[in-house]
C-alpha cells in the first residue's frame, strides 16, 4: 500500500520513530516526512528535485540553470553534479551518561539526539554536502571527518546504531579538542543536554567561532527535566555518580524551575552574543523543528 503524504508526516514524531528497527530506516523516513512537510511551508521550491539541484549563486555557470524548475517555482536552481560539495558539516553528539535519561514512556535524550543526527546526515548527503560525525563523553570516542558519499552515510548510521551513552560528561573539554581537530571551516552542529559548567561550555563554543565556523547548538532535554513534575514522592539517582536522594519534589519544584530557567537563559544569551544559533528541544518535540533550524542556517550560508 502506498503511503500518503500524511502518513510520512507521522515519522516526525519521536514516539513513532522509536518503534523503527534500524537507523537507515529512521534517517530515510524522518527526511521523507520533513520534505513532505516542505510542500506546505515557506520552503516550497526548496524541496523540488532535492538531490540534484541547489539554488543559483552569483558566479555560477548560467548554462546549468534548470528552466523547468524556474517555471514551477519562479526561483533559479543549478543542476548539481555528484562530486560537487557545497558545505562541510560537523555533527557532534554527546554520548555521556546523563544523555541516557528518559522519563517513563519516552525515548531517551540520547536516542532522540541520535535520530536527529541520522536525519541531518541523510539530508546533507541528499544535498551533496559533506558530513562528518564526532561522538564524545569525557573524551572523544569517534571522529569521522566530513565526506559526501552515500557509502560514508551508511558508515555514520552504523556508528549511531551501535553507540551507547556511557561515561561522565566532559562537554567543554571535548568541544575544545574537537575545535582543534577541524581544519577546514564549515557548519558545526552540537547535540547535547549541555550538563556542564555553562561558562566553560561557552568558551568552547567561542573556540569554534574563533576558527570561523558557523555553529548551531541543539540543547536536548527530557520534558520532566524542564518541568520537574514528578509527583509527591520520588527517588532521584545521579546517572553519573550513582548517588540516590529520596525527596518530595513538589517542595523544591519552584526553586528547581527557576534554576533551570537561569541555566537555559545563560546558554540562550551566550549563544546570541556570539552569533551562534541556539534551539532548545525536548524529547517530545517533532523532528522537523531541528531540521528547519538547520535548513534556515543552510540557506543563509548559501
Amino acid at each position: 500500500m502506498i503511503e500518503t503524504l500524511h502518513d510520512y508526516r507521522k515519522y516526525l514524531q519521536p514516539d513513532v520513530v522509536a518503534k523503527l528497527t534500524n537507523m537507515e530506516l529512521v534517517a530515510r523516513l524522518v527526511v521523507e516526512g520533513f520534505i513532505t512537510g516542505l510542500h506546505k511551508s515557506p520552503y516550497h521550491g526548496f524541496s523540488v528535485e532535492f538531490a540534484e539541484h541547489r539554488q543559483y549563486m552569483p558566479g555560477d555557470d548560467v548554462k546549468r540553470l534548470d528552466w523547468k524548475i524556474f517555471a514551477k517555482t519562479d526561483r533559479y536552481y543549478i543542476k548539481q553534479f555528484e562530486e560537487e560539495t557545497n558545505l562541510k558539516a560537523y555533527i557532534i553528539l554527546d554520548t555521556s551518561r546523563s544523555m541516557a535519561f528518559g522519563s517513563e514512556g519516552r525515548t531517551s535524550k540520547f536516542e532522540y539526539a541520535s535520530y536527529i543526527t541520522a536525519a541531518l546526515a541523510q539530508l546533507m548527503i541528499q544535498q551533496r554536502d559533506a558530513v562528518g560525525l564526532t561522538l564524545y563523553d569525557e573524551n572523544i570516542r569517534t571522529h569521522m571527518p566530513p565526506h559526501a558519499t552515500k557509502a560514508y552515510l551508511r558508515e555514520i548510521l552504523k556508528q549511531l546504531e551501535t553507540a551507547e551513552p556511557g561515561n561522565k560528561t566532559g562537554t567543554a573539554n571535548s568541544l575544545h579538542e574537537i575545535a582543534e581537530r577541524i581544519k577546514r571551516r564549515g557548519l558545526v552542529i552540537i547535540l547535547s543536554d549541555l550538563f556542564d559548567k555553562p561558562d566553560e561550555v561557552m568558551k568552547a563554543l567561542r573556540h569554534f567561532r574563533h576558527k570561523k565556523n558557523e555553529v548551531i547548538v541543539m540543547q536536548v532535554l527530557d520534558p520532566l527535566e524542564r518541568s520537574f513534575a514528578f509527583g509527591r514522592d520520588a527517588v532521584f539517582k545521579d546517572l553519573e555518580t550513582r548517588e540516590e536522594l529520596m525527596t518530595q519534589p513538589y517542595h523544591i519544584q519552584k526553586a528547581y524551575q527557576q534554576s533551570m530557567t537561569d541555566f537555559l537563559e545563560t546558554y540562550k544569551r551566550g549563544c546570541r552574543e556570539n552569533s551562534i544559533d541556539y534551539v532548545l528541544l525536548d524529547t517530545a518535540t517533532p523532528f522537523d523543528v531541528a531540521l528547519f533550524e538547520y535548513l534556515h542556517k543552510r540557506q543563509r550560508m548559501g
